[in-house]
C-alpha cells in the first residue's frame, strides 16, 4: 500500500512539473533544462505538423465527404478551451430545428477493445469492429470505462442525439448516417482532424490563456501554428467574462492578423449544483454556495476556472485537490480528500460535471458531495449574430 501510494505521488509530481513547463508557471533551474529539451522536441513536432497539414493541403493526402453536414468543433491548444458546453449548445439547438445530429467522439481515456477482439470480429465479419454507439438517441448504452468522460456526459445532456465513439471518425460518421440516419455531424474536438471533411468549421479560444508562450508542443500549448486559425470559419472565444474588455479586445486584434472571420465572445455559465449519487435527484440553486465552506477536487485542464465560480458565487474554498485531466478517481484517492476536506472543516464537497461521470456514485461519501451544471451563453449583442450563425449551419442542405 505505502508502495503503491508512494508511486502515485510520485507519478503525479513529474505530471504536475511538466505540466507546469509547458503552461509557463515554473521557472527554477530544473524547469528551465526542462523547457529547453522541449523546445529542442518541438522543432520535429512541427515538421510532421507542417508535413500533414500541407499533404491534406495539396490533397496528396484525401480528406473524406460524407455526403451531409459536418460541423467541425476544436482548438489550437491542447485542452481547457470549454469545448464540451459548445458541442452540447450546437448539437442540442441543431436537433431542436430539425436535424438527426450525432456527435463524433474519439473518446479520449476510454477503454480500447483488445487486438484480439477486433481480429476475431474480423475473423467472422470480414470488417472491422463497428463503433462504440454511447447514445442512440433515446438512452445511454455505455458506461463511462467503456465512453470515456466527454462523451457519456453529451450522451446524458443530450437526448435524441446520437453519441458515437471511434478513433477513425470517418468510420464513425459512415455507420451513424447508415445506422441511425443522422444527416448532421458534429465533430468533437476535430480541428486536426484532416481524414473528414467538414462543411463548417468552429474554432475555439479560451480568453484567459489563449496561446501560451505561442510555442508549440511541448514546449508550449499549441497543436499547430497561430496561423492555422485561417481554417476556421467561426471563432469562439470562451470564459470571454473572466477577463477585461481592454484585454478581449486586444486578444480580437490579434486574431484578426490571421483572419477576418465572425468572432464570438461567449460565457460558461454556472446554473446549479447536483448531487452525486446513485439517484442524482438533489439539486441546490447557486444561492447554496454563499458563505459556506466547501472542498473543491476537479481534473481538468483549467482547474482555476471552476474554483473562481465557485468563490464568485461567495463559497470560500478551504482545500482543493488538482489532478490531470481525464484522471480516473481511485477509492483510494476519494478517501483522501474527503479526509483531508474534514480536516480543513468543509461543509460539502464540490467538483465538475465532467468529474462527476468519473466518480463512483454508489461509494459512500462523508461530506455532501455535488458538482457545478455549467451552460454556455452568448451575451448582449453577439446572441442575435449566434442565431445568424445557427441559422445557416441548420438551413444548409448537402
Amino acid at each position: 500500500m505505502f508502495l503503491s501510494r508512494f508511486i502515485q505521488r510520485t507519478k503525479r509530481s513529474c505530471e504536475d512539473c511538466i505540466k507546469d513547463v509547458i503552461y509557463g508557471k515554473r521557472f527554477d533551474a530544473k524547469a528551465r533544462r526542462l523547457a529547453r529539451f522541449f523546445y529542442l522536441l518541438s522543432f520535429p513536432f512541427y515538421g510532421i505538423v507542417y508535413a500533414r497539414e500541407k499533404a491534406y493541403r495539396k490533397r496528396f493526402l484525401r480528406g473524406h465527404h460524407l455526403g451531409c453536414m459536418v460541423i467541425v468543433v476544436g482548438n489550437l491548444t491542447v485542452g481547457g478551451t470549454g469545448k464540451t458546453p459548445i458541442v452540447e449548445k450546437l448539437a442540442k439547438t441543431l436537433q431542436q430545428r430539425g436535424r438527426k445530429v450525432a456527435v463524433l467522439s474519439r473518446g479520449y481515456k476510454s477503454k480500447k477493445e483488445s487486438f484480439w477482439k477486433k481480429w476475431w470480429h474480423w475473423l467472422i465479419h470480414a470488417e472491422p469492429c463497428p463503433p462504440k454507439i454511447v447514445s442512440d438517441g433515446q438512452s445511454c448504452l455505455l458506461p463511462y470505462e467503456e465512453a470515456g468522460d466527454e462523451p457519456l456526459l453529451l450522451a446524458q445532456n443530450l437526448p435524441n442525439v446520437c453519441v458515437v465513439v471511434d478513433r477513425d471518425r470517418v468510420k464513425a460518421g459512415r455507420f451513424a448516417i447508415k445506422n441511425l440516419n443522422c444527416d448532421t455531424l458534429v465533430l468533437d474536438d476535430g480541428f486536426q482532424y484532416f481524414q473528414l471533411k467538414g462543411t463548417f468549421y468552429i474554432l475555439l479560444i479560451d480568453a484567459t490563456h489563449p496561446f501560451g508562450n505561442g510555442a508549440i508542443l511541448p514546449r508550449g500549448i499549441l497543436r499547430e501554428p497561430l496561423r492555422h486559425m485561417r481554417r476556421a470559419q467561426f471563432i469562439f472565444l470562451t470564459k470571454s467574462d473572466q477577463v477585461p474588455q481592454k484585454r478581449l479586445k486586444a486578444l480580437e486584434r490579434f486574431i484578426r492578423r490571421y483572419t477576418q472571420v465572425p468572432i464570438l465572445p461567449c460565457v460558461h455559465s454556472p446554473k446549479h449544483l447536483q448531487a452525486i449519487n446513485a439517484l442524482k435527484t438533489e439539486i441546490q440553486s447557486l444561492s447554496f454556495l454563499k458563505g459556506r465552506r466547501v472542498a473543491a477536487l476537479s481534473a481538468i485542464a483549467a482547474p482555476k476556472s471552476f474554483e473562481k465560480f465557485l468563490e464568485d458565487g461567495g463559497a470560500e474554498i478551504v482545500y482543493k485537490e488538482h489532478f490531470l485531466d481525464h484522471h480516473r478517481y481511485t477509492k483510494t484517492e476519494l478517501e483522501e480528500f474527503f479526509k483531508k476536506a474534514i480536516q480543513f472543516g468543509a461543509e460539502c464537497t464540490i467538483t465538475t460535471e465532467k468529474d462527476a461521470v468519473r466518480i463512483n456514485d454508489a461509494l459512500p461519501f462523508p461530506l455532501p458531495f455535488y458538482f457545478l451544471r455549467m451552460e454556455i451563453e452568448f451575451t448582449g449583442e453577439f446572441r442575435p449574430l449566434f442565431e445568424k450563425v445557427l441559422q445557416k449551419l441548420s438551413n444548409v442542405n448537402i
